[in-house]
């Protein structure tokens, strides 16, 4: 079990705030990936993590660069079932620390949380004036608000989504959908948008929203891709107000 960092848009913020959210799927990508066509596990690591070859289509070992001069012939996700992971968001603090990065706070600046405007103020006064934007990626450990605990970890192409588990990506019912629609389950949407359908076309759509720009379309929804599917609780607490499961 492993203590790390993961990061959300505001949507999807919302949607583990609402518990709508438990799964999440993060793209595979390296050199030689559109070569295999099934991981094999094989064993799991001092990390828990599940190690797994990678075959292509005559049964031969693909290999990853691993390095300079360096292959790698197996793979492992970055997650394991036991892992906590701190949620980054997008945030805020006083504008008095304009100037200051996170990684040079203290860890009691008040937080603005972008999502919701809810504010973290250990105590304190709320803030009176609210300093400049920052990304998720810059969320530092002590500001977290969100704590996952994983619970199953999977590789698998990304339309093999099941029904349930796309809406556990944190799909929402659009209440504007036809009674029609509603009665055949196609009444499932996602934040801001008002078009609406079955949970894994909905799904898709989200997925191309976030993943058709990057190399030039290579992993939309179509060319189904290889992601790593995460399963997990949601604690809304600190993760280090979490006591660690023996």
């Amino acid at each position: 079990m492993a203590d790390r960092q993961i990061s959300f848009s505001p949507a999807m913020v919302r949607a583990l705030l609402e518990g709508r959210k438990t799964q999440t799927r993060r793209l595979l990508h390296f050199p030689g990936i559109d070569k295999v066509i099934e991981f094999v596990p094989v064993a799991t690591d001092q990390q828990g993590r599940r190690v797994y070859e990678m075959n292509d289509a005559s049964g031969q070992s693909v290999t990853r660069p691993a390095g300079k001069h360096f292959v790698e012939y197996h793979f492992w996700p970055k997650y394991a079932v036991g892992d906590r992971l701190y949620v980054r968001e997008a945030w805020k603090t006083h504008a008095a620390y304009d100037d200051i990065s996170p990684a040079a706070m203290g860890g009691d600046e008040p937080v603005l949380y972008i999502t919701d405007g809810a504010h973290q103020t250990w105590g304190y006064p709320a803030i009176t004036k609210i300093g400049r934007f920052r990304q998720g990626m810059h969320m530092p450990r002590w500001a977290s608000r969100l704590t996952l605990i994983v619970t199953d970890v999977r590789v698998q192409r990304l339309q093999d989504i099941s029904t349930e588990d796309a809406i556990a990506e944190g799909l929402m019912r659009i209440p504007h959908a036809p009674a029609a629609a509603r009665d055949l389950g196609c009444d499932w949407g996602v934040e801001s948008d008002t078009r609406y359908g079955s949970p894994v076309s909905t799904y898709a759509v989200l997925w191309d929203s976030l993943n058709a720009k990057r190399d030039d379309g290579a992993y939309v929804w179509a060319r189904n891709p290889w992601v790593v599917a995460v399963s997990f609780t949601v604690h809304q607490r600190n993760i280090d107000q979490m006591e660690r499961a023996s």
